[in-house]
């Protein structure tokens, strides 16, 4: 053989016999012995895809929960505040109508509907905060005010008579129920 011959062959053995061989022969022996045919022309080629969505579902259910339970914190965390306040005032008008209510009901002359005068509006004023003071909580009682942020709001709802002030009639309501010097004289030190 002609030194040529032989290096050629070298060559090709280590150039496209050596990088093919390996992985043909690794490919060959994993096949398996008992391989089954083809399927026929008309046959259709069933997937099992369900695992794959369902591990795809599980996937994107533990990335999008922080997510989402973090969203849900900053929504109640950003609606809490305007929410509370707005459930409070509700509260606040309800006490001062439940109030009103009962002290239209207990003072005599006092009839739901028609203009009271000043002395049956300061009774009926002294009256409301003196069952909202015995009845409401505390915080609810903080949250209107006070003794006098109810008499306030109960002598704005009521129908009083066009000479009823806040002098002639919510202080003598509030010096009787709240038991202190004129409240004029309290907000003038404060």
């Amino acid at each position: 053989m002609a030194p040529t011959a032989l290096l050629a062959r070298t060559i090709a053995r280590f150039v496209f016999a050596a990088p093919v061989l390996p992985p043909l022969l690794f490919l060959g022996g994993c096949a398996p012995a008992h391989a089954t045919p083809l399927p026929a022309v008309d046959a259709a080629l069933v997937l099992p895809w369900g695992d794959a969505v369902l591990a795809l579902v599980q996937g994107v259910t533990a990335l999008l929960t922080p997510v989402l339970v973090a969203a849900l914190a900053a929504a109640l965390a950003r609606f809490g505040g305007p929410l509370r306040l707005l459930i409070t005032d509700a509260l606040v008008e309800r006490l001062v109508r439940n109030a009103t209510d009962y002290a239209l009901n207990a003072v005599a002359g006092a009839v739901r509907g028609r203009r009271l005068t000043v002395s049956v509006g300061s009774a009926v004023i002294a009256r409301a905060v003196q069952r909202a003071l015995d009845q409401a909580p505390a915080w609810l009682l903080r949250a209107a005010g006070g003794g006098e942020g109810v008499a306030q709001k109960v002598f704005r709802t009521l129908p009083l008579e066009a000479a009823a002030t806040v002098g002639n009639t919510l202080e003598p309501a509030l010096e009787r129920v709240l038991g202190r010097g004129l409240a004029r004289e309290a907000r003038e030190t404060i």
